[in-house]
């Protein structure tokens, strides 16, 4: 099982970017799936998660109505539209495969992580 993600980069503050994260040698389809991010030194927060089945969302109330999180099952990848983006955001985010259909944002849920994409918010 292989986790990748993809589109990180340096923005300046209100700009957007859009994470994706594919994956291989496993069906997304019926597992739900998280984006976590963590700084040098910081616990890893839990941003936005989407489950498996009727792809219910969920998000941190720090990213609440700035981000989106959706699926494509038929491409194997989860993405992360990240809106009026602010230096706090500042992070390196992972996404994650969990073994549970309904997801959360408690890193313990999930099994597979990927090497995760820089995500920079600086004028």
């Amino acid at each position: 099982v292989q986790l990748v993600e993809s589109g990180g980069g340096l923005v300046q503050p209100g700009g957007s970017l859009r994470l994706s994260c594919a994956g291989s040698g496993i069906t997304f389809s019926t597992r739900s799936i998280g984006w976590f991010r963590q700084a040098p030194g910081k616990e890893r927060e839990g941003v936005s998660c989407v489950s498996g089945g009727d792809g219910s969302t969920f998000h941190a109330d720090s990213v609440k109505g700035r981000f989106t999180v959706s699926r494509d099952n038929a491409k194997n990848t989860v993405y992360l539209q990240m809106n009026s983006l602010k230096p706090e955001d500042t992070n390196r985010y992972y996404c994650a495969l969990a073994h549970t259909e309904v997801c959360g944002l408690w890193a313990g849920e999930y099994e597979y992580w990927g090497q995760g994409t820089q995500v920079s918010v600086s004028s």
